[in-house]
């Protein structure tokens, strides 16, 4: 028995040693697995390698030109927090002569969670001859809301000249909501 079991030992470790051959734990051959090297040799020479420091400084510049070139997919809805900052963004659109849209929400609405993304995305088209901002009415005091007169959530309003032009109040599918603010703003342009 003993050598039975020595020699089971030294078959172990001669699989073992082989590189072509692994065992698992137990004694067990690893299960058959399919080799990237079974590839053609085409393959191998569709691979490119990183250019040099040179080449990646032209290619980092092309990109770049490229970037500016592009306008955004989405740009972020800037938050008002107070009074003060409305009173801000107010008076810089004013200076620069463009309109301002403010989407007044609450975190707890689900159809202003729904309908913020979209808004983000027509705010990328209509960039930059109009500002997009958001009001968090549970985080602003209650003057503030009560100047803009809102009632409903989630309202997009369109202002210009510090005096509000437009609203949408946002109660049905977010995509009809989009349509009428596109239109609000066509109004006002």
């Amino acid at each position: 028995m003993a050598s039975a079991h020595a020699a089971t030992v030294a078959g172990e470790a001669a699989v073992a040693a082989s590189p072509s051959r692994r065992v698992l734990a137990g004694g067990r051959p690893p299960p058959p697995c399919i080799s990237f090297l079974s590839k053609s040799p085409s393959w191998w020479a569709s691979i490119s390698l990183p250019p040099g420091p040179r080449r990646a400084a032209a290619a980092a510049e092309e990109r770049v030109e490229e970037e500016e070139e592009e306008e955004p997919t989405w740009v972020e809805l800037e938050p008002i927090g107070s009074e003060q900052q409305l009173e801000r963004a107010l008076a810089e659109a004013q200076q620069l002569g463009l309109p301002i849209v403010l989407l007044w929400m609450a975190s707890w609405c689900r159809k202003c969670i729904y309908l913020k993304p979209k808004l983000e995305k027509l705010a990328a088209e209509c960039y930059p001859r109009i500002r997009f901002y958001c009001v968090d009415v549970n985080a602003v005091p209650q003057k503030l809301v009560n100047r803009a007169g809102v009632t409903k959530m989630p309202s997009i309003q369109l202002w210009s000249d510090s005096q509000k032009q437009a609203e949408v109040i946002g109660g049905h599918k977010s995509w009809l909501v989009i349509d009428d603010v596109r239109r609000m703003i066509d109004q006002e342009e």
